[in-house]
């Protein structure tokens, strides 16, 4: 099997990118939101196996992503997590085609401490010293967990307790690491084989926050090869692709 290579991108780093050798040009690069990580290695690994087409997946949050696209950076796909992205890049011209929604996410409240059974009630309780977050400037689940605690009227109660990280993945570190007794996530990340039953974790209400629409679109990229970045693209919506994310926890219709 051709493996895959996957990075994780901080910031704006276009300079690596950019210096990528030029053999490297027929791997679909995807950019790819932090809560996919774990479907999308499983995804790209079966694609990779079934067409001998490589990949590589650069991971960040959504909205740093989109930066990293409008400033040049030379991904074939970007695979989202909102619509409100993917839609910005369409309008802004660097789309080859319309965006279109690829699942729905689901945000989930997890911990790694024994002694804690995650709940909305036990946040403002004084053992609860940081929530951690993604960033809801640039991660719409982020935006989410704001919506779940505005929603639940306990927001400026526990507000000086959040703790934001950058995207999914580094919430994900401050729970793993225990630096943050608890945090929301997504429920694709408590789902996934590295993490599944570590700690506890339940789902939240999806009437508290708005539908997590998750979009997809193929970038113009001038040294891409269409016929494979398609195949990909088709290949994220095939029963097979469909099947993996349901098993990590996304739906398919709101």
């Amino acid at each position: 099997m051709i493996r895959g290579k996957v990075r994780f991108v901080a910031g704006i780093i276009l300079s690596l990118i950019l210096g990528c050798n030029q053999t490297e040009k027929d791997v679909v690069t995807i950019a790819v939101a932090a809560n996919m990580q774990f479907a999308l290695e499983e995804i790209s690994e079966v694609f990779t196996h079934q067409t001998g087409i490589p990949y590589e997946l650069v991971i960040s949050s959504s909205g740093k992503l989109t930066a990293q696209i409008k400033q040049g950076a030379p991904y074939d796909i970007f695979i989202s997590a909102d619509m409100k992205y993917p839609d910005e890049i369409y309008k802004s011209g660097l789309a080859a085609k319309p965006p279109r929604i690829y699942g729905y996410g689901q945000l989930v409240l997890w911990s790694l401490y024994d002694t804690i059974q995650p709940s909305l009630a036990i946040l403002p309780d004084k053992n609860i010293e940081h929530i951690a977050l993604a960033n809801p400037k640039t991660a719409p689940y982020g935006r989410a967990a704001i919506q779940v605690l505005e929603n639940h009227h306990i927001y400026n109660q526990i507000k000086s307790k959040l703790v934001y990280g950058e995207s999914i993945a580094q919430v994900n570190q401050f729970i793993t690491s225990k630096s943050s007794e608890i945090g929301f996530t997504a429920k694709s990340v408590v789902l996934s084989p590295k993490m599944k039953n570590r700690g506890h974790w339940i789902a939240l209400d999806r009437k508290t926050y708005q539908p997590i629409e998750q979009g997809v679109v193929i970038l113009k990229n001038e040294n891409q090869s269409i016929k494979d970045v398609q195949q990909f693209y088709d290949f994220l919506f095939s029963k097979e692709a469909t099947e993996i994310l349901e098993e990590f926890g996304y739906l398919m219709t709101k």
